[in-house]
């Protein structure tokens, strides 16, 4: 994901420098894009997307993008996170659903993603 000085943990330090807490997704949680974000057009070689949100706009490609178009509101949290470890089945379980959550309570912190 692209970003200037991005936070990747729970603890995000928010515009006035105060930690803001951004809770992890819970197993049963659905993440979806938030409310005026959305998918914009898919790039000429299929290998990144972009997210639109009031803000501006954040490029997609890799393991973001798998995650983040997993998350339509339909699917669990913790099926998103069977789906990715039966895909990456080399890495750590236990990495990819902390990497996956991190993500994903970045994305609620700039409100970009609900759960």
């Amino acid at each position: 994901m692209r970003s200037g000085g991005t936070c990747f943990s729970s603890r995000c330090p928010g515009p006035s420098g105060r930690d803001t807490s951004v809770p992890p997704p819970e197993d049963s949680s659905q993440p979806r894009l938030a409310a005026g974000c959305r998918w914009g057009a898919e790039s000429k070689a299929g290998e990144e997307r972009v997210i639109l949100f009031p803000e501006g706009a954040i490029k997609l490609q890799g393991t973001g993008r798998q995650i983040l178009e997993r998350c339509n509101g339909q699917r669990t949290f913790g099926q998103i996170i069977t789906e990715l470890q039966a895909e990456f089945s080399i890495a750590d379980p236990a990495k990819i659903r902390s990497d996956i959550s991190q993500f994903l309570e970045q994305l609620r912190h700039k409100r970009i993603v609900d759960y």
